[in-house]
């Protein structure tokens, strides 16, 4: 079996359409690299397209007939230096893992060997000659080893990138460490010439940029840590029950509808309902609650939960690919290829950086070795130095290193407290939030209203049968109110639901309503005007009505979450305008809103009303968060700087959000402010941090006058800073009190 059918899925769609390859890519370090993949597949004829995700790491190529094949494009990418990599994620990350701990064991060879020669290389220079006149051919083997040995995959890529032209931070690595050793050769016939100097900076810097590669690798794989921890949860088998026998299959392979037995101390494999049993489940990585969950029949359990004292036979309701550990993996991978604005221009600004680079260190070598001549003084090791230096101190392994790797620090943090970010530009928009549009049910309460009061038993079926079609929580609570009485429901045919209204349907021929006052009052249906006057003021109002006339109201009532008013508090406290917007009746928002202390508050918002409402204050200036989880929520959600639902809502509303809550807690939103603010922050930092390394040490190295070993520790400096300032630290301090 070929490496492209191993680690590749091929798709060839209908004669005369583009086929399209999707191949793993092992060995990327930073954006240079993305740029140069893309690159060189993009100049493979019949190639229309080519897109790589280095979080990902993974290329998308879209390509129409020969010359362009699957397995030239395998061949360009391993040409390039790079290795094809296991798509199927577990194996990816024990391909990670492997990679980094051979680039571990290049990287202390390396020191070993620059370590020793920089100690000789200062002994030297403080009259301590330690190898005397040996020291030469010392510093040479030595550099021989490092540049030639160890990181002569490093050169190969170099090679390969300018074959096509490419210039990228392998070709500037090369260039600066070939001339030293070239320089160091030199000096073999010239005894002016520091030899030993020349031998060292070679190795030091092929050492540096081992370093970098380690250091990229090292925070590739740790980023994939949460995805890797959530895919080992759900289990490579199960047992499944077919023809009344127990066979234990692949998860991959189990289809919904299949039974699957599950024993104490074994995980769910796959999301499913009990069928039969009763166990204590430890949902913690879900919901982060420490106790239990009791199970029974009719429950839903979730793939990764641990069955902890019972054996459940359960049926599957989602393939392997849409489990939820499935799912949050993939929100996780996709947190991590976040790109927003800023990154698209240092990108932008790394596509010129390194001819630039070059431009300046072939400038600083013609300019003293001319300066030389006209003068008649000999310059020629200053020219060296100054072009040496120019390279090492325009290596661009910070500046490549300080954009994604606070992003990916936010990301990997948020997640950690169960937020899923997925929008590219949701960092960026955190850090100038002003208000907070809450939803109500659902959100700002516990989303499990019940019925309030004495209600009629022929009222709540009326209602029941039309709103048993419906997955909003009032209709919920209705129909289970019908339920737990024993009631008879109707058989309800043209059955329709008006979004953030209400429903209807036809019942023995008559139109049966059922929604809040302003959706019958659409209707033509005359209300009293003391409507709910007697009822309490938090209650929430469904109308039903049939044959055009008002049968009655039902009141319902949906306590307010714990963490509401904390979450409140602390958003009032950080300058942040808390926002109630909901479809529910005006005096129940304003009760609620009292409650909580909101001050800005509006009621009976249809759909467009709330994403209306967000434009207007959207106009008014400051970034807007909308919160929500219903179907009703979408458009606001999606009109929204940044868009916040709960993973217990609708897919609709999930869809539209830039950023998830797996696990229902409210609190998540100050974190959510902090960690995209704090990330943010840190990024401008990091830039700031690399530019000011860059845009000193490139002018004063052009003089000449400093030795490319301290332009090294210069720039290893720049990149412990920005490692340092991405990981160093907390991204939520406290949280909701």
């Amino acid at each position: 079996m070929t490496d492209t059918a191993l680690t590749s899925s091929f798709v060839r769609p209908p004669e005369h359409s583009p086929a399209r390859l999707q191949i793993g890519i092992g060995g990327m370090q930073c954006s240079f690299c993305r740029q140069s993949v893309e690159r060189a597949l993009a100049r493979i004829p019949g190639v229309t397209s080519a897109a790589v995700n280095l979080a990902h790491e993974e290329a998308l190529i879209v390509y129409d007939g020969a010359p362009a094949t699957p397995a030239r494009i395998t061949e360009t990418l391993k040409s390039l230096g790079y290795s094809i990599r296991d798509r199927e994620r577990l194996r990816a990350f024990i391909q990670d893992e492997e990679e980094l701990d051979a680039e571990r064991r290049r990287l202390l060879a390396a020191a070993l060997v620059s370590g020793v020669g920089l100690a000789m290389m200062v002994g030297e220079w403080l009259d301590f000659p330690v190898v005397g006149p040996w020291l030469a051919y010392a510093m040479a083997a030595g550099a021989v080893l490092v540049v030639f040995g160890l990181g002569w995959r490093f050169l190969a890529m170099a090679a390969a990138a300018l074959r096509r032209g490419i210039l990228n931070q392998h070709v500037l690595l090369s260039f600066s460490a070939l001339g030293a050793f070239a320089a160091g050769l030199v000096g073999f016939a010239v005894p002016s010439f520091p030899a030993a100097d020349f031998f060292g900076a070679a190795a030091l810097l092929m050492t540096y940029h081992i370093l970098s590669s380690f250091v990229a690798g090292l925070v590739r794989t740790r980023a994939s840590q949460a995805v890797r921890k959530l895919l080992e949860l759900q289990p490579a088998t199960a047992r499944v029950v077919r023809d009344g026998k127990e066979v234990e299959v692949p998860v991959a392979d189990m289809t919904v509808g299949e039974l699957v037995r599950v024993r104490p101390g074994e995980r769910i494999p796959l999301d499913g309902e009990v069928v039969e049993g009763v166990a204590a489940i430890d949902e913690s990585m879900v919901t982060g609650e420490p106790l239990p969950v009791t199970k029974v029949a009719g429950a839903a359990v979730i793939a990764g939960s641990l069955d902890s004292d019972g054996v459940l036979l359960a049926r599957v309701t989602k393939p392997a690919g849409e489990s939820f550990v499935a799912r949050v993996a993939r929100e996780v991978e996709a947190a991590k290829a976040l790109k927003p604005a800023i990154l698209v221009l240092v990108e932008r600004i790394l596509l010129v950086y390194v001819p630039v680079v070059l431009g300046i260190a072939a400038a600083a070598f013609l300019g003293w070795t001319i300066a030389g001549m006209a003068s008649s003084a000999s310059l020629e090791q200053r020219a060296l130095y100054a072009a040496l230096t120019v390279l090492v101190m325009g290596y661009p392994c910070a500046l490549g290193m300080a954009t994604p790797l606070a992003l990916i620090r936010g990301g990997g943090e948020a997640a950690a407290r169960g937020i899923l970010v997925r929008s590219a530009e949701a960092f960026q928009a955190l850090k100038d939030v002003r208000a907070v549009v809450f939803d109500k049910t659902g959100t700002l309460t516990q989303g499990k209203p019940r019925v309030l009061g004495v209600v009629a038993d022929d009222l709540l079926a009326m209602a029941a049968a039309v709103e048993r079609f419906s997955r909003h929580p009032l209709a919920k609570a209705i129909v289970d109110e019908a339920d737990a009485r024993g009631l008879e429901l109707g058989e309800i045919e043209d059955f329709h639901e008006t979004p953030g209204r209400g429903l209807s349907g036809t019942l023995g021929g008559e139109r049966l309503l059922a929604g809040s006052p302003r959706f019958l009052e659409e209707h033509g249906i005359a209300l009293p005007a003391d409507i709910g006057a007697r009822l309490p003021a938090s209650a929430t109002l469904v109308g039903v009505a049939r044959g055009g006339r008002l049968l009655g109201l039902i009141p319902l009532g949906d306590e307010a979450r714990p963490d509401a008013q904390s979450v409140i508090r602390a958003l009032t406290a950080r300058g942040i305008e808390p926002i109630l917007v909901t479809g529910d009746h005006r005096r129940a928002a304003e009760a609620l809103a009292a409650q909580l202390g909101i001050r800005r508050f509006r009621g009976e918002a249809l759909p467009a009303d709330k994403a209306e409402y967000v434009r207007s204050l959207q106009r008014e200036g400051p970034r807007v968060v909308m919160v929500g989880d219903g179907i009703n929520d979408a458009p606001a959600l999606m009109q929204a700087d940044v868009g916040v639902a709960f993973d217990a809502g609708t897919d609709i509303a999930i869809e539209s959000a830039d950023a998830v809550v797996m696990n229902h807690a409210l609190t998540a939103i100050p974190d959510l402010l902090s960690i995209g603010g704090r990330s943010y922050a840190k990024t401008v930092q990091n830039l700031a941090i690399a530019f000011t390394f860059n845009g000193i040490g490139i002018p004063v190295a052009a003089t000449g006058i400093l030795h490319p070993a301290w332009a090294m520790a210069a720039m290893a400096a720049s990149v412990t800073l920005v490692l340092t300032n991405s990981f160093g630290g907390r991204l939520v301090k406290g949280g909701a009190k």
